[in-house]
């Protein structure tokens, strides 16, 4: 690609809620990518991943996409776990304080990002880093010289911080400095470029670059991105809202879990998830606006486009046809993990013991909604002792089978 085509590529998708701020990024990115391409040195461009859980979910692959599209054109990819900024999480989305993790807890989750991570980057040329090396560093007058680079008015002004401060909801100082980390963060990895969601354009754009101009540095590019929505289609991807796709799933678990996603969220997930061409993407919403594909095809093609992304095609098509095979045909899966109660083999332990249920009262509320049989019919009782052989099930996708 010529700089032009690169600019083009790189910029695809972005979404600033601004288009000064647009110009502006995309005339630093040409300048940035004519100085590289004269230099011979590449860009070093970075996204930042707090472990506040042990999964990653698709949502966090929309930002590790725009990553590999820089590996693509030869600039090195920087995979930042944030295991000192985890401590605080990033109050941007948030309309209440999250809870603080330990270090330990924060270091536990973080173990198979990196793992996790190379399902999209290409390991080889992703530097695995963790913000703890440079953070957990810094002293108090360090800190009292980047956070007088800001005001609580601009804090304040942030829509969150604002809902909570007009509903008269606490606001933890120690919140404020999540953005003056993330920023220190640009500047200890000598970013020329950094990636990241539309809830993170103040973190990016006003703090990373002022922070980076104060200490002398040139500020960073940022590269912003929509969010994806979770599979309730509204609410941003998330483990603790229950309504993400982890990476660590089987093929069979994504398929179904995007074939559950609302029709009207088929459009951002098919433009920020799949491998299509612009062109295909373009097609695809057409198609389903003209009802030339009915949305429930249109979603299973979404559905196998997405899960061989993560897996491979073969796997997929399989997914497929397991979908089809227990929703259209009611068919039980090829594959049902066998499950070998701990103790006296009641439904209850069962669920939770087993992992259906995180917990004795999600367990008896999912037996309550009838949402749970035992060899294809609901049972009532949580106390049910259930026999050897039998297949219980949970929801659409989720089976076991109790031996001895």
């Amino acid at each position: 690609m010529n700089i032009n085509q690169q600019v083009t590529y790189l910029m695809r998708g972005v979404d600033y809620g601004d288009p000064a701020t647009f110009e502006v990024m995309k005339k630093e990115l040409r300048a940035s990518l004519i100085e590289a391409d004269r230099t011979g040195k590449p860009l070093r461009v970075y996204c930042g991943y707090d472990p506040r859980t042990s999964d990653l979910h698709i949502g966090h692959t929309v930002t590790m996409r725009k990553l590999r599209q820089f590996q693509e054109l030869g600039h090195q990819a920087i995979f930042l776990i944030g295991t000192y900024t985890a401590l605080i999480g990033d109050p941007s989305d948030k309309d209440k304080l999250r809870p603080q993790l330990t270090p330990e807890e924060a270091k536990i989750n973080a173990e198979t990002y990196a793992e996790q991570a190379f399902r999209i980057l290409d390991k080889e040329k992703t530097e695995i880093r963790y913000n703890a090396e440079w953070l957990s560093k810094l002293d108090f007058g360090e800190l009292i010289h980047l956070a007088s680079n800001f005001t609580l008015q601009q804090f304040l002004s942030r829509e969150n911080f604002r809902k909570r401060w007009d509903g008269e909801e606490p606001i933890y100082f120690h919140e404020f400095f999540y953005a003056l980390m993330q920023g220190y963060d640009a500047y200890a990895l000598e970013a020329d470029v950094q990636v990241g969601g539309t809830d993170q354009v103040f973190n990016i754009i006003t703090a990373a670059r002022k922070i980076m101009t104060y200490l002398k540095a040139k500020p960073n590019i940022g590269i912003i991105l929509p969010i994806l929505p979770g599979t309730d289609g509204v609410l941003k991807m998330s483990k603790s809202l229950g309504n993400h796709i982890p990476l660590n799933t089987t093929p069979e678990d994504m398929f179904g879990k995007v074939m559950s996603v609302p029709d009207t969220a088929m459009p951002s997930y098919s433009r920020l998830v799949t491998r299509w061409s612009v062109d295909k993407i373009e097609r695809f919403e057409r198609d389903i606006d003209s009802g030339e594909i009915h949305p429930r095809d249109a979603k299973m093609e979404l559905a196998e486009e997405i899960t061989a992304a993560f897996f491979d095609e073969e796997k997929a098509q399989h997914a497929r046809q397991e979908f089809i095979n227990m929703f259209q045909k009611g068919e039980l899966p090829d594959y049902i993990p066998d499950f070998k109660p701990h103790g006296e083999p009641l439904l209850l332990e069962i669920l939770v013991d087993s992992g259906l249920a995180t917990s004795k009262s999600q367990a008896r509320r999912l037996i309550e909604q009838n949402g749970v049989k035992i060899d294809g019919k609901a049972v009532g009782d949580p106390y049910l002792q259930v026999n050897p052989d039998a297949i219980i099930q949970v929801g659409k996708r989720h089976f076991i089978r109790i031996i001895n």
